[in-house]
């Protein structure tokens, strides 16, 4: 009841055209789902380990797929999750074979792969294909596992190109009217290696890299940038490379890294990028965040909070490598990279409220409403901050949890521009 009026006062009828038959193929497709036992042979590494058991419980659930966003436009396709548990009954392995449709970059092909061998270890995989501009080949891992479990250890190597991507100008007042598509091709890599001081506090030493290409999109109906900027206006628009040392100090009283319910987190980040290692130019990133968990009624209810600044100095920045709002981890009422300028101040508040818990096919999952508001601004500096160039998002979403790992979410936000609808995995934040 609280939903119907909230979609109709705010979502185009195009949108809620799709929208509408969602709950009821949902249902539909729950109900072909099916749990199944398959001996562990069948199952080779690193689908399976020892920890799970000779015959492995396999939990298949099909979905249909509906997503929209103020970038890439309207999405529908399908997917199979097959989730693969351990002896413990946790999900061990996450396999999602998906195939999409998208008016702007044709079929798509992708599969997603999360593997969780041994506690403090995963893996995730992603390859994703599609017949017009847009692929993602992304594998990336994580270990806490070493050293007494003091010592954390993150990797991440990709190789996309993203056709859906915008640029409106620089500063808080950039147009609407000034929208460019382009597509980011680009590789690289994202190192870091962190230990743990104390009980709360790490320090992490890390090194970034990417080259980017810029194309011209997949979104024809919007100008291509190139044919509205030029490189001394736009710096990095005939392509840029950065390489990037970086230092970070956190500390963190957080029950649980993917998914906390109780805790305070805190890091500060300075991040030089240098052409003596190969960037395009000289500068420099400082971020500071933070963030907290407050749980009542047995954590059903959670008040959730972050404020995050960021600033990057130097001449002859890359667009792309400047403080930026919108998209689904930000401003959750704008497309990706909506704002660009030398810094950005940004405040999310959300209310996460577990609705209750259900056993499908012998997985317990936590459903959840979030309502939520994103305030943010990009600006020269912080003192030069202006409160008429805050953006004020509202919106509305919801997750589904299977503990400890896996997070499902759509987030619904509303901005100046329209409305906004980003379907995902994991925490916004």
């Amino acid at each position: 009841m609280i939903l119907k009026p909230f979609m109709q006062n705010f979502l185009p009828s195009n949108t809620l055209k799709h929208i509408r038959p969602v709950a009821a193929l949902v249902c539909i497709w729950l109900l072909t789902g099916c749990t199944s036992h398959i001996p562990r042979g069948n199952l080779p590494f690193p689908l399976t380990s020892e920890n799970c058991e000779d015959m492995v419980k396999v939990v298949t659930v099909p979905l249909p797929v509906i997503a929209s966003s103020p970038n890439e436009g309207i999405t529908s396709g399908a997917l199979t999750a097959f989730l693969i548990h351990n002896k413990q009954d946790e999900i061990s392995t996450l396999l999602a074979p998906q195939v999409n449709y998208n008016a702007n970059f044709g079929i798509t092909a992708s599969l997603y792969g999360a593997f969780y061998p041994v506690p403090g270890r995963n893996i995730e995989l992603n390859m994703s294909q599609s017949s017009k501009v847009n692929h993602a080949y992304e594998i990336k891992g994580r270990d806490i596992s070493l050293m007494d479990k003091k010592l954390e250890l993150n990797a991440n190597a990709f190789k996309i190109s993203d056709g859906s991507s915008r640029f409106f100008g620089f500063n808080a007042n950039s147009s609407q009217q000034q929208e460019t598509n382009y597509a980011n091709d680009e590789i690289g890599y994202n190192i870091s290696a962190g230990y743990q001081i104390g009980k709360h506090f790490q320090i992490s030493l890390g090194s970034r890299f990417r080259d980017v290409e810029i194309r011209p999109g997949a979104v024809k109906k919007i100008p291509y940038i190139k044919n509205k900027f030029s490189a001394p206006d736009v710096p990095g628009i005939d392509g840029f490379t950065t390489h990037a040392p970086r230092i970070s100090i956190s500390y963190s009283t957080l029950n649980d890294r993917d998914t906390p319910t109780f805790g305070g987190y805190a890091r500060f980040t300075f991040e030089p990028t240098m052409q003596a290692l190969g960037g395009t130019a000289d500068y420099r990133r400082y971020e500071v965040e933070a963030k907290g968990f407050i749980p009542l009624d047995n954590a059903r209810y959670i008040s959730v909070f972050r404020l995050m600044y960021s600033q990057t100095l130097g001449k002859n920045v890359p667009f792309l490598e400047q403080s930026i709002l919108g998209g689904e981890t930000t401003l959750r009422g704008f497309g990706r990279n909506r704002f660009i300028d030398s810094s950005f101040f940004l405040l999310n508040l959300e209310q996460r409220i577990r609705l209750f818990r259900w056993e499908v096919f012998n997985v317990t999952a936590d459903w959840e409403v979030a309502p939520f508001i994103d305030m943010g601004a990009v600006m020269e500096a912080l003192d030069k901050a202006n409160g008429s160039n805050f953006e004020l998002n509202p919106g509305i979403g919801f997750r589904a949890i299977v503990r400890p790992n896996i997070v499902g979410r759509v987030d619904m936000g509303i901005g100046k521009d329209g409305p906004a609808i980003f379907v995902g995995l994991g925490y916004p934040f």
